[in-house]
């Protein structure tokens, strides 16, 4: 991991901080929301164009790792989510959809290098990226309205708008950019995507700090939350942990298959997560608060679950 993964998270409490102390300022609340979106379209954009969609030949090598983590991502995990959510959360409908919103997109960036630290397959997890990024982006509409819409009403319009705002362009764009850019990959190897790669942590601070003084003085009347949200959060890691392991043991995949496995089925999407929570519920920063509380505590949480895997590894080996 690089240094910016590595200070991810105390990155990520830094601009909810300084968020939180900028909005004091009425001028700052004010409009401090109009940065918000931007932000999450660069880093959004940022996201798309490193992952080139190629790879998608390379998915479908391993049907048995496609298919287990297809089902389990995008069939068990929304059924999990919203089980957890009326267990937990039913009396908090906001913080509810935010709990499925960030359960239903696999991650795509940093559990790769969760999955090297627990000598995983990476070759077999990068290539899983591209079609568990077109899923996601796809599906996630479909849940908000099959799930959220049964928490509460959710205008089609404001979806959609959302979707194409956060999604779709950014999407289209970045495609488009690595297509103008197919004949000078030095420009987008050496240049664009490293400086995206980088600039990304950043995009999504200046998200989370301007979401927090926009919205300071509500948050702070609702730090509660935290101690709702860590009980089904854990709860999904921990079922999610075995289900993966259980189902790696049963396919009788290697070792390093295995942690590839239970890597993407537990590792989430926070930032596609937010960028639509958002634009979707502006006037709900609960969504979008429930959508910031869980890499905080998804990070230590697959910093232990990447030990356990070493663990069992020498222990089998003896």
């Amino acid at each position: 991991m690089g240094t910016l993964d590595k200070l991810q998270t105390f990155i990520i409490l830094f601009a909810v901080g300084l968020g939180l102390l900028l909005g004091q300022a009425d001028t700052i609340e004010q409009y401090a929301e109009t940065f918000v979106t931007p932000s999450l379209f660069l880093m959004l954009y940022g996201l798309f164009i490193k992952i080139p969609l190629q790879q998608l030949k390379r998915t479908f090598l391993n049907i048995k790792f496609l298919g287990s983590s297809i089902i389990i991502n995008f069939i068990w995990t929304p059924l999990l989510a919203w089980g957890l959510g009326a267990v937990f959360l039913s009396d908090y409908p906001a913080l509810w959809i935010g709990f499925i919103m960030l359960m239903v997109t696999p991650c795509t960036d940093w559990y790769l290098a969760f999955t090297g630290i627990a000598k995983g397959n990476i070759p077999l997890s990068t290539s899983v990226l591209p079609i568990n990024l077109i899923l996601q982006v796809v599906l996630l509409p479909v849940y908000l309205l099959l799930f959220a819409g049964t928490i509460e009403t959710i205008p089609i319009s404001t979806l959609i708008e959302s979707i194409l705002i956060v999604l779709v362009i950014p999407f289209a764009l970045a495609h488009l950019t690595r297509f103008l850019l197919r004949r000078r990959t030095s420009v987008l190897n050496n240049k664009i995507i490293p400086f995206f790669a980088n600039a990304q942590i950043f995009f999504l601070s200046l998200a989370i700090m301007a979401m927090f003084a926009s919205q300071g003085s509500y948050l702070l009347e609702n730090l509660e939350v935290i101690y709702i949200l860590i009980i089904p959060i854990l709860m999904f890691f921990v079922i999610n942990y075995v289900v993966g392991r259980l189902v790696g043991r049963f396919l009788k995949f290697s070792y390093e298959d295995s942690v590839s496995l239970s890597m993407t089925i537990i590792a989430r999407n926070s930032p596609v997560s937010l960028a639509i929570a958002v634009t979707a519920f502006p006037d709900q920063p609960l969504i979008a608060l429930a959508l910031v509380i869980g890499p905080l505590i998804e990070l230590p949480v697959l910093a232990i679950v990447s030990q356990i895997l070493l663990f069992t590894r020498k222990k089998s080996k003896k």
